[in-house]
This record gives structure tokens, sequence and C-alpha cells, in this order.
């Protein structure tokens, strides 16, 4: 489905078009393998010289289709699927990076992608130097080495909800010749393109809002195709020299800007790692895709009501939601998410640790949960839960104060959600 129709119909009809007689709904190929008539015609397949599938480890006629809508939403050339958001990115800096290769990445990304690249990555050979989000561009452009192979960073930060700006990162990667790379998961394609703001490649939990009812765990990678891999090829030798597990290959040369990288990705990455995103939850995660677009302003919606809510209440700090004008990320915002950013809201509570414990044990609407980006509400305080074992002293060091809850506002009426909030404030 072509560009000529709005993002909305296309969350409901791009990546699937049913011939005649054929099934409304995508087909859940569950199977592992697929049969061939003649050695010489999975041959073909194994030395990519033709297209199909015949291992489902690596590619998956479901899987395929629904990847191929996310990349259509995205405006990217190439698409696939991960077993999570998680393996998207790791797959999304692994493909171009190797030991001795070094990546910059903003500080302001989710915990888990933090350690990703600072512990897990740093064992592989793989350096980094993180970097404010907030950074000027000659400060970004320190940052940057010799052996410096991607750029990274969050549209909308998880949980700290900076807004990154991703003209000023994309411009600085790629004058140092190197791709950049964002994780789009908050504002999903509905409400930002980080390809038409100069991203290369673009990442996604496809459990958070596009799955969008706590069904599957997955995850996306992106390919915008505009990434010139040839004219930086001693930094990409992976694209652009030969691959002896594929006598000799070169795919920047085989399949072009527009699918080398996608290609490679599955080739080699799923091929040896196996992050498999299975049929039945990429049919599950194709339903949420078809209403994101209805969701989202409704998360949006939720978002800025409880904000400004919480933004009056006298038990409340501080409010962190970049729709409000008085964030400092409104206008980046503004800029790169005119429709709204999503339904996560974070806001420190009067006294401490005691108060939010208190707040939490009285909601009644909004449940406790780890998730956040759902149909339905849900809070976390990260002191009393993933941050349980830091003192008060090392949560203020980590950022974090003893009474930050993180609220992701879901589906449910506005009104019933700050009257939760309401009742729940004045029980502290």
């Amino acid at each position: 489905m072509n560009n000529a129709y709005s993002i909305n119909t296309r969350c409901v009809q791009a990546g699937y078009t049913p011939g005649n007689g054929e099934p409304r709904q995508i087909p859940i190929i569950q199977s592992t393998t697929f049969k061939y008539d003649t050695s010489e015609d999975m041959g073909k397949l194994f030395d990519l010289e033709a297209t199909g599938y015949f291992y489902s480890r690596l590619q998956n006629p479901t899987c395929d289709t629904v990847a191929a809508k996310i990349c259509n939403l995205e405006g990217g050339s190439a698409a696939m699927l991960t077993s999570s958001g998680q393996a998207a990115n790791f797959f999304a800096l692994f493909n171009i990076c190797e030991a001795g290769d070094h990546i910059v990445a903003s500080s302001s990304i989710y915990g888990g992608t933090f350690n990703l690249i600072a512990v897990t990555m740093a064992k592989m050979g793989i350096e980094a130097t993180f970097v404010s989000p907030d950074a000027s561009e000659e400060e970004l452009s320190a940052a940057f080495k010799e052996n410096t192979r991607a750029m990274f960073g969050e549209t909308i930060a998880n949980p700290a909800l900076t807004v990154l700006d991703i003209e000023k990162f994309a411009k600085v990667a790629h004058a140092h010749g190197v791709p950049l790379i964002v994780d789009n998961t908050f504002p999903t394609p509905v409400n930002c393109r980080p390809i038409e703001w100069g991203a290369d490649i673009v990442t996604h939990s496809t459990t958070k809002y596009m799955d969008g009812h706590g069904a599957a765990v997955g995850g996306a990678i992106i390919d915008s195709g505009k990434f010139d891999w040839i004219a930086h090829k001693d930094k990409f030798p992976g694209l652009t020299a030969p691959d002896e597990s594929y006598h000799g290959l070169i795919y920047a040369e085989k399949f072009g800007k527009e699918g080398a990288f996608i290609t490679k990705a599955v080739v080699q990455l799923m091929r040896d790692l196996g992050c498999v995103q299975s049929p039945q939850s990429a049919f599950m995660l194709n339903l949420g895709l078809e209403s994101l677009h209805v969701r989202m302003a409704r998360h949006v919606e939720n978002g800025q009501a409880v904000a400004e809510f919480l933004e009056s209440q006298p038990q409340v700090v501080s409010v962190n939601y970049p729709g409000l004008k008085s964030n400092k990320y409104n206008s980046l915002a503004q800029k790169y998410l005119p429709k709204g950013g999503c339904g996560v809201v974070s806001f420190e509570l009067k006294g401490g640790r005691k108060a939010a414990e208190t707040f939490m044990k009285n909601l009644k609407l909004a449940a406790i949960e780890t998730h956040v980006a759902d149909a339905r509400t849900c809070c976390l305080n990260p002191a009393t839960s993933t941050h349980r074992q830091l003192t008060e002293e090392q949560l203020t060091e980590a950022g974090i104060p003893a009474g930050l809850v993180r609220m992701s506002c879901g589906l449910e009426d506005k009104k019933d959600l700050i009257n939760d909030l309401k009742q729940a404030l004045e029980a502290i």
C-alpha cells in the first residue's frame, strides 16, 4: 500500500492484500519448515539467489507480512521482526558493530538498553560513550572516535521522557559517516516517523503500544534504505566486504542501500542467534496495529489530562510530561510530536517513599505493574520495586527520587483516571 493513503488507513490495511478467495485476515503459518521439489530449488535459497522460506528461525510468511506493515508505517525500505525490543536494539547495533568498534548513545534511554550497550556489548569488545540528549552539536561531535560505527537514541526516552532532537543527532552522525539508530517505541509511527527527520534505522519494542494489550512480546527493526554503506565501506566491512559464509557475497552490492542491512541481519544474526518472533505473536501484533492510530490518540488525550491534573495538586512536587507547556522538552515535542507523544507520565510526590507506598496502595483503577504502554492503566514506584535495593542517597544519585511514580495511562475514561488519582493522593 503506497503512502498516498493516510497512516490511519495503512495501520488497518498495509502489509497484506488478499487475492480472490484468499483469507481476509493474515494467515498464521505455524510451520517450522517448508517443502521444495528439488535440492536445487532449496540451494538457491541458501545461496540468497532466490526469495522464499525454508526454516522459520530465519523467516516466516506471517512475520514478514507484519514486518511489511510496520515498514510501511515508518516509511522504510525493509523491516524484520524480532523476539523482543531488546533483541531489536541488539541486532540493529551488532549488525554493524564488532569487537574493537565504538558506539555513541544518548544517556537518556531505557535502563535495559543502557545495560545492553554499557555492560553486555562492552564484554563483546564494543565500547560506548554516553552523551546528554541536550548536548550541543559540538559536544556530540566530541564523543566520536575513529572507530565509532553508530549513534543511538530514543525518540521519547523510557522512563525519563526526554525528547530526542532527531535532526541534530542525525546531522552529527552523518558528519562522521555513521547511521543514527532511533528507538521509536513510545510515539510509534502514528505520532513520529524518525526517518523523516534523518534517522537511518528505527527500532521498536512492539510489546508496548503496537501490541497495546499486553498479549505478546516482540520487537521490530526498520531500515530507511537511505544510508550509503559503500560510501563508508571501510567502516562497515560486514556489509561491504565478501561474506564467506555465503560464497563471498557482498550485501551492499547485491541488495543495495534499500535491502543490505535487513538482509544481513536476517541471514547472519537471526541465523546464528535465533531471536525470532513466533507467527502467533506476529498475528496478535497485527491485531494491535489495526487499531494503533485510534488508540494512540486516546493514550495522548489521557496522558495530557492526567499530567495537567497532577501539576495542580499540592501533594505533587513535579510532573514530567513533554506535552506540558512547563516541560523543558515541550518545544521539541511540538516539532517532532505535533499529535502528542504517548500516555506515560512521571511525577514526584512529597513525602518520598512512604508517600509513594501509600499512594500506590490506594489506587483502585490503575494496576501496579512493571509494564507500560498498554490498554490498561498501570503505575510503578521504582523505589519500592525495580530500584528497591537502593538507599535514599543512591536513588538521588541515580536521578530517581524515592517519591517518583511512573504512570502509563491506558484507554479508560480520563475522568475516571483523574478521580482514581485524586482519592489516592488524598490518602497520603
